[in-house]
């Protein structure tokens, strides 16, 4: 496909409607629970807005909360997250291979005011290619190092 087409694909047409298969995360429950959610499909999820400070820098994502995100395969959440299930963690993996884990206590309302996001916007755009289509945002964090950019998958797994 050259250039010009696929640029006319993706901002007037989408990329469905020229053959091509749009941009998705897979998730896995490591419970027999999963998923895969496109960008549309995330963004029909209720969005939330979320200012942060990268690299010194002011910048406002869009983005779903984990906790959300990890209920389409039924996460352990609130009292079902105890006993054997406090060892759970959840297992980012981005495009090149990069990873960075969340204890899933953290990503849980009931436990944590803290909240981590998976984002498809900055500054009210799309995620650029080299950012997304979809990233890990966790604004109380003092540095970015688990902030993943082209997160492909989400595994929840128990330590052992």
């Amino acid at each position: 496909m050259t250039f010009f087409r696929k640029l006319f694909c993706v901002t007037m047409l989408g990329t469905a409607a020229c053959g091509q298969t749009p941009p998705a995360i897979s998730i896995d429950g490591g419970n027999g629970h999963t998923a895969t959610l496109t960008v549309a499909e995330l963004a029909a999820l209720p969005q939330q807005t979320i200012k942060a400070i990268e690299h010194g820098t002011s910048v406002t994502f869009e983005g779903v909360p984990l906790s959300e995100v990890l209920a389409k395969v039924q996460a352990p959440v609130g009292e079902e997250l105890r006993g054997k299930a406090l060892a759970d963690y959840l297992l980012v993996e981005a495009a090149d291979g990069y990873r960075a884990v969340f204890a899933l206590a953290e990503l849980d309302p009931a436990f944590s005011d803290k909240r981590v996001y998976l984002a498809t916007k900055r500054d009210g755009k799309p995620l650029s290619e080299k950012e997304g289509p979809f990233r890990i945002v966790a604004p109380d964090e003092k540095r970015p190092a688990r902030w993943v950019r082209q997160v492909t998958a989400l595994k929840i797994r128990e330590a052992q």
